[in-house]
């Protein structure tokens, strides 16, 4: 772990560029991953309710296919928007991204999260004139938010794959790949964005190769734990108190 303790306020937040460096790179760790898989491995369950390891992967898919083209974008939104049937747009989304990959061999699955992936990535840096369309999104604790499209695109789509591939090693028991340099940013910009919802002075110690030593304020909690399973609290994944009750999107 970092013995550096960084102030909250100094942690610089992903942006162009980088975003799609830290992309195209988890991309390719996604696809690691699931080139060590045996075939067991593909039907286990994950912390994603209903779905598999499989079924994680073609998700992680068929996001990146979703925002890899204007063409793709208008082929999956308008489908999960006319066939929600009551759910949240973003819950047909992917369960639209599940469907539409399910007929690929795991070959071709792998191979092309790395190909559209980097697609997507590239794609998405581009998207000057779409970045301030703002979206209407549900939360876990019952309220709306609205965000700007530039941060589904800057930040969700690179936690979103990089959460699952959590979903994943912990489904079939393989420790994650973790760096300082790729994921170490990918948490400090969580801790950045907990902070602010939070609102309180803390003391935060993440442990683990992604981890680090943050402070918002005196005076506050003071809290340890492994950076991953802080993610994993902040998702909804895993349960928490005290601070930790405030979730992050993911």
């Amino acid at each position: 772990m970092n013995t550096t303790t960084t102030a909250v306020g100094a942690i610089r937040r992903l942006e162009r560029p980088e975003c799609t460096a830290l992309a195209l790179q988890e991309f390719h760790r996604v696809g690691e991953l699931l080139a060590t898989l045996d075939d067991a491995d593909w039907s286990r369950p994950t912390d994603c309710p209903d779905w598999d390891v499989r079924a994680v992967a073609g998700h992680i898919l068929g996001m990146a296919q979703t925002f890899s083209s204007l063409r793709q974008f208008l082929s999956y939104m308008p489908t999960a928007a006319r066939t929600r049937q009551g759910r949240d747009l973003t819950d047909s989304l992917t369960a639209l991204q599940v469907k539409r990959t399910a007929g690929l061999d795991r070959s071709t699955l792998i191979t092309d999260i790395g190909v559209v992936g980097a697609a997507a990535a590239r794609w998405r840096a581009g998207r000057r004139l779409m970045r301030r369309i703002p979206l209407k999104q549900p939360m876990p604790n019952g309220t709306i938010e609205t965000w700007q499209l530039g941060y589904l695109l800057d930040v969700i789509l690179i936690r979103d794959p990089w959460m699952h591939r959590v979903d994943i090693s912990r489904a079939v028991g393989r420790p994650m790949v973790l760096t300082a340099d790729h994921d170490g940013r990918i948490v400090a910009d969580v801790v950045a964005e907990w902070a602010g919802r939070v609102g309180r002075p803390f003391t935060l110690h993440l442990t683990g190769p992604g981890g680090g030593s943050y402070v918002q304020g005196t005076g506050g909690a003071d809290l340890e734990l492994d950076a991953v399973e802080f993610c994993r609290i902040l998702s909804r994944r895993a349960p928490g108190d005290g601070l930790l009750t405030e979730s992050v999107p993911f």
